[in-house]
Parts: C-alpha cells; structure tokens; sequence
C-alpha cells in the first residue's frame, strides 16, 4: 500500500475497532503516558543556533532570527525532564478552554474570547473532506489526533480521548515535524516538510501547520488562564 492508502486503512480500522470496543479508562491513561513519555525522545530537527541556515530545494538561505527576540535564549523547553518517572499531566477535564478560559479571557479582555474560540472552531473544522486524491473523505479522526498529540506534548490529557491513536495515525517523520513547527518553528526546512505525507496536497499540509499552531496557542492559554484562575481565588 502507499503512505496515503495504509493511511486511510488506519482510519477506518479505528473507527471500526472503536464502533466494536472501546477501550477503558485505565489502558486510555497508560497510553497517554506512553505517549507523552515518548514525545519527550522525539528530536527535533537541525540545531538551534543563530543565524540558522534552511535548505529550499538547492537554496540555501540564511536567517538571522535573532533581530525578532529580545532574548536569544527564550525559546521551548520540555515540561518535564527527560528519564523522569512521574511526569506532570494537566487534566483538560479540570481545566478546559471552554467552561473556563473562555469565560476568563472574556472578562479579562472584553470579546477577545470569542475571536479566539471563533479562531479555534474554524481551523480545527476546516476541511475539504479530501485526502489528496480522495473524495469524501471524514478526517476528523486525524485532525483531532494532531490537535491532542500538541495538547499531549504539552503535559495535557483529555480523559474521553483514545491515544493510542495518535500512535497509528501519526508516523515517526510526522512527530519529528510536528515537534519542529510547534515547539523549535526556526529549525523547520523544506526537506522536512516534504518528508511526510508525500502524496498530499500543500493546501492540506498548509492545514496542519495551522493546527499545529492553534493547538499551541490553546495549550498555552489553558497554562496561563488556569494560573490566573488560581491566584484570582
């Protein structure tokens, strides 16, 4: 089968294993740690480093991004450390954007928590119901697990979500890329972009950098917001 085909059969295999069975909440949480764990070991691609060089085709281009930040050595770093036993899960059930960060923002800042919402609906439901050259297709299943594998990287748990889907959905090249954009976007290249998803079209690969995107900028807000949330009370 091609990347796209096997990729299609994986989908339809979980809908149908989750139509037959669905897993229980003891294994759904050993797969969140599984993969949370394992997402701490996804490296990511080039080296952090100013000025960075990307490779476009046989272009190489040289940015210095440093002239965008006040501090050189801000950037990402995991939630917790590597070979750690108990690492530290936000429970989304306990925090989520929609019964409390929306509501919060809100009053923090009049109507900006309905732009954002507006902002997270629209690109977590756009679709064209296409996989490349297929038609009619349902990607739901895929877009929510590259939404949650962000939230997952992110320390974030969602109880009623199965994750051991993100690990059938999402192959090793796709995390490397997913970990790149969301958590290091200045070590991205082209050669990466085309390493996964081959035969899909870029108005679908432009997608999951928007998802990535929104996905990071919800994991973000659900820290910050319930940290405000705490001190408030």
């Amino acid at each position: 089968l091609s990347e796209l085909e096997a990729l299609m059969e994986r989908m339809k295999r979980l809908q149908e294993d989750k139509e037959d069975e669905e897993a229980s909440q003891e294994e759904m949480a050993t797969r969140f740690e599984k993969e949370k764990k394992e997402s701490l070991l996804v490296i990511s691609g080039g080296i952090c480093a100013f000025p960075v060089q990307f490779s476009f085709d046989d272009e190489l281009v040289s940015t210095d991004v440093s002239r965008y930040v006040e501090d050189p050595g801000f950037g990402y770093k995991d939630f917790a450390r590597r070979g750690e036993d108990h690492l530290p899960t936000f429970r989304a059930q306990d925090y989520t954007w929609e019964n409390h960060g929306f509501s919060l923002v809100n009053r923090l800042y009049s109507d900006i928590g309905h732009l954002l919402d507006e902002k997270f609906r629209m690109v977590y439901n756009l679709t064209y119901n296409t996989m490349a050259t297929h038609e009619d297709v349902d990607t739901t299943t895929l877009r929510r697990a590259l939404f949650n594998y962000v939230h997952c990287m992110y320390g974030i748990r969602y109880d009623d979500y199965d994750y051991g889907e993100v690990n059938q959905l999402l192959e090793r090249s796709l995390k490397v890329y997913i970990k790149t954009v969301t958590c290091y976007p200045e070590r991205t290249t082209k050669r990466m972009y085309d390493s996964y998803w081959r035969q899909f079209k870029h108005s679908e690969k432009v997608h999951v950098n928007l998802l990535l995107m929104e996905a990071r900028m919800q994991a973000e807000l659900l820290y910050a917001l319930r940290a405000i949330t705490r001190h408030l009370t």
